[in-house]
Order: C-alpha cells, then structure tokens, then sequence
C-alpha cells in the first residue's frame, strides 16, 4: 500500500506517469509528463513567480516614501499605517489560512483566490492614490494583506506536493531567492518607473503617483496567471498519476498555548524584539539615507535594499552553515549582537552606511536560519502548527504597533531617537536570546546541540525504535527536539516578512503553515 502510494507521487517511478490504470497510454514527452525531472521544472518556475507580484508590491511604500508622502502630504505616522493595515488582518489570518485551503477552498481554487485578493488590494492601493482618497490606499493595502500571507501557504503547499526529501531545500531556496529578487527588484526601479509616469502626465501628484502603483500591479496580474496555470498543471497531474491533491495539513489549537514551555516564548520574545527592528526600518530608510548621508533618492533606494539583495545568496549558505554545526542559540546570539551593531553605526556614526545595512543584510538572513528550526525542536509535532502560528500572530501584531510608533517618533523626535528605540528593541532581543542560552543550558542544551550530537542521538533513537519494530515516532507529549532535521526548509518558509518550512523528519503537509514575514 505505501509503495504504491510513493510510486504515485511526483517523485515516482516515471514509467507510473505514463501508464493509466486501465492499460498503457502512448508515451509523453518529458516536458508533458508530470512525473519526469523536466516537467517539474517548468512547474517549479510558476511556483516561484507565483509569490513575485506579492513581494515586489508589499514595498512599494518603501520605494516610493518622498513622493508619497509629499503627493499625499502624509506624516511618517500616517505613512506607516500603511504597513500596519497589512499586518492587522494577518494578526488572525495566520491562524487560519492553513484551514481554509484544506477544508474551504482547496489548494488550487484558494491559491487563485488569494491571488485575486493581492491583485485587487494593489488596485485599490493604486486608485486611492489616483482619486487623493488615503483612506481607500489604507482599505487596498488591508485587502492586500489578507491575499498576501496565505498565498505564501499555498505557494510552499504546492512545493511540498510536487517535490519531496531533500529537493525541498533546493525548491525552497529558489523561491526564497525569487521573493528577495521581487522585493529588490521593487526598491531598484519603482522611483524610475515614478519618473517616467511624471513625465508621460507632465507634472507629480497623486495621478503619478497612482499609475505607477497600477503600473506595480502588472506583477500581481503575472502572479495570478501563474497561479491559473499551477492550478491547471496540478489538476492535470492529479489525472495522470492518481494523486491527491495537496493539503497544508495544519492542526491548530489555540489550547495548546497553555502548554508552551518558557524556551518558547523566549523565542517569540525574540522574534518579535528583532524583526520589529529590520522591516519598519527599511520601510523608513529612504529618507533616513537621504537626510544624514547626504544620497540621491537612486543610492538611498540601492542602500535600502541591500539587505533583501544580501539575504537572497546568504541564507542558503549561511542555513547550510548552519545545519552543519547545530549550536542554534550561538548563531542567533551572534545574528542579533550583529544587528545591534549596524544600527548603533547607522544612528551613531557617519560611516559609510553600506557597510551597516551589509552587515544588517548577514545577521539578517542569519538569524531566520538559526531561529526559526529552534521553534520544532522545544514543542511536540502535534502543537506545531499552533506555536508557527502565534509566533507569526504576534509577529505581526509586532509589526504593526511598532510601523506606527516609529512613524509618531520620527515625526516628533527625529531619525536618531528613532535608531535609538530599535537599538532598544534589539536589546530586548538580545536579553532574551541570553535567557534562552541559560535556560536551555539548565535543561540539558537541546536547542544548542552540535549537528553532530544530534544525528548520534537520532541514531541511537532509530535503533531502539527498530528493535521495539515499530516505527520511529515520538511520543504525543515528548518534545520535538529529539528528532534532528534539516533546517532550512523552516528557514526559507518564513523569511519575509516569514516564513519556514518544517524539517523532513516530519510530515510534509504539515510544513505549509504561513510565512512572510520574516519571511518579510
């Protein structure tokens, strides 16, 4: 039974995609058939431009905050309730999303639908613009958010379905990879699209300002055909192979938050201490870079984006690093001190602020390999899908309360108070993550394993669970942690505003819960 059912899936035997149960079929070519590495790939390519439009258009606020906020004559306070708006529905929706793509919507049909909602938030975001009204901006951007956040589940749900075992490292790195592409892509050349649009109508504004965010959503229109043609090359695959189709496989009980243990919420201490110190920042960096160094609006938004330029390459070396030597709570001891440093040159000094945002881009994508796994190795696998998502819960409540504190700080107190509150920030997680290195050090440092302590306990656990000839399976209550895994699929999941993918020990439905956030 489980030997036919692994020869059904995309990873089988590629004579099974070419044979109907019926009788033979004539054979496909290996671009047609959904069982051969090539046509994998040409789906692999659409599974990666699905979430492109999503990304570049989450900051297109960032890219375009001078002209913004003087053609809608905006406070900072004001410019930053427009992140905020797209973190209050997903404070909920985390929860959720995983849900109504496996009883609702099912993965195909909902992965269409939250495309539409991210094409249709970006076309209000447009036309608030176009008709003065910011309170339509803020409803687009509302609307936006609800598509944006559950289309990162489907995205790594389709990931899962199509690929298996270690090709998931590989599938999601690339999409990591396409998510930083989309997101510097945005912050490169949306201040030239601006420009251009200015000249066509002969004067700036909102009408300017408008067409060149309806000119953005050409991508969320790209990423919505894409998701029509996943849906069609998934249906058809579910034909030929007599697959089912793919499930996020999210179990969430709010109950479970009772039984979280301390190392826990340590961990989404420092979370939410750290990313609330990276995303609104560069949110505001553009005229940060502008006013104390001097830039041109073309070299702030390079600068800005240096960290989402870096963390493309870095994080599948640093995760590989990282899964190599274990020690996690070491590496997000040394990602967060990084951290604190580049924001004490960018408020303190007059440095080159390249070297900064290079070294914020590093202990960036350092900290989402290191952090994120730590979550599967302190609770059992049946809370799993509850602790992912009120960690991205508070994430982005975290996220939103601080968009609109930093703006009232910087329209009250300047950009240097305002470094120095994510300096604060960064200190609390910093404290944090040093309670954690004891805490978990009194326990018996599970969380700070080397990699080679781990595979020699999992080996010693495989034996026993061989001998006892039952299968290797922790028990409901036992933590997680005794499983070693490979990480980076749990990195990659939530890098963006957040994301990660659960490790291969554990069943792969389960890894789709919602990111963006870090993996913002």
């Amino acid at each position: 039974m489980v030997d036919s059912e692994e020869r059904r899936s995309l990873l089988g035997d590629e004579d099974e995609g070419r044979q109907a149960p019926g009788g033979p079929e004539r054979p496909r070519s290996a671009c047609c058939d959904p069982s051969h590495v090539l046509h994998r790939v040409v789906v692999l390519v659409f599974m990666c431009f699905l979430g492109f439009g999503s990304y570049f258009c989450y900051d297109n606020p960032a890219a375009l905050q001078s002209q913004m906020m003087q053609d809608m004559k905006l406070s900072t306070q004001t410019f930053m309730q427009l992140y905020a708006w797209y973190s209050w529905p997903n404070v909920v929706l985390c929860f959720f999303g995983g849900f109504l793509l496996d009883r609702v919507f099912g993965i195909r049909l909902g992965t269409i639908i939250f495309s539409s909602f991210v094409c249709v938030g970006q076309v209000i975001f447009a036309l608030g613009g176009l008709a003065n009204k910011f309170w339509l901006m803020e409803a687009g951007r509302f609307v936006f958010g609800i598509g944006g956040e559950s289309l990162a589940v489907a995205q790594n749900t389709y990931a899962v379905n199509w690929f298996k075992g270690k090709e998931l490292n590989l599938v999601f790195g690339l999409q990591l990879s396409m998510a930083r592409l989309g997101s510097t892509v945005n912050m490169n050349i949306m201040g030239w699209v601006y420009n251009g649009v200015a000249d066509a109508v002969g004067s700036h504004g909102p009408t300017t300002l408008g067409w060149s965010l309806m000119i953005a959503g050409v991508t969320c229109v790209f990423s919505l055909i894409c998701a029509l043609v996943l849906a069609f090359l998934d249906k058809r695959a579910e034909r030929i192979l007599q697959k089912e189709e793919g499930k996020t496989g999210e179990v969430i009980k709010i109950t479970d938050v009772k039984d979280f243990p301390i190392t826990l919420w340590l961990i989404f201490i420092i979370c939410v201490g750290y990313y609330v110190a990276v995303f609104p920042f560069i949110g505001l960096g553009q005229l940060f870079f502008i006013e104390k160094f001097g830039f041109s609006p073309t070299q702030a938004r390079a600068v800005n984006s240096i960290v989402y330029i870096i963390s493309a390459p870095a994080s599948p070396v640093l995760g590989f690093i990282v899964d190599k030597t274990g020690r996690n709570v070491v590496w997000v001891i040394i990602a967060v001190f990084a951290t604190l440093i580049a924001h004490m040159m960018l408020a303190f000094t007059f440095w080159n602020p390249w070297i900064a945002m290079s070294l914020l881009g590093v202990s960036y994508s350092l900290l989402a390999c290191a952090l994120w796994p730590m979550v599967a190795y302190v609770v059992p696998e049946h809370q799993l899908g509850t602790a992912y998502g009120f960690m991205q819960s508070i994430q982005n409540l975290g996220l939103a309360i601080i968009a609109i504190a930093a703006g009232a700080i910087l329209d009250s107190r300047g950009y240097l108070v305002l470094e120095v509150f994510f300096c604060a920030c960064v200190c609390i997680a910093l404290m944090a993550v040093v309670m954690l290195y004891f805490v978990d050090y009194l326990r018996g440092g599970d969380l700070n394993r080397s990699a080679a302590d781990r595979a020699k306990l999992q080996k010693e656990v495989s034996s026993d669970a061989e001998i006892r000839r039952r299968p290797t399976k922790l028990t409901e209550g036992e933590p997680a942690r005794l499983t070693p895994m490979s990480a980076f699929g749990l990195r990659t999941r939530y890098l963006s505003r957040l994301g990660a993918q659960l490790p291969d020990h554990y069943s792969s439905h389960l890894s789709s819960l919602a990111y963006r956030s870090a993996l913002k």
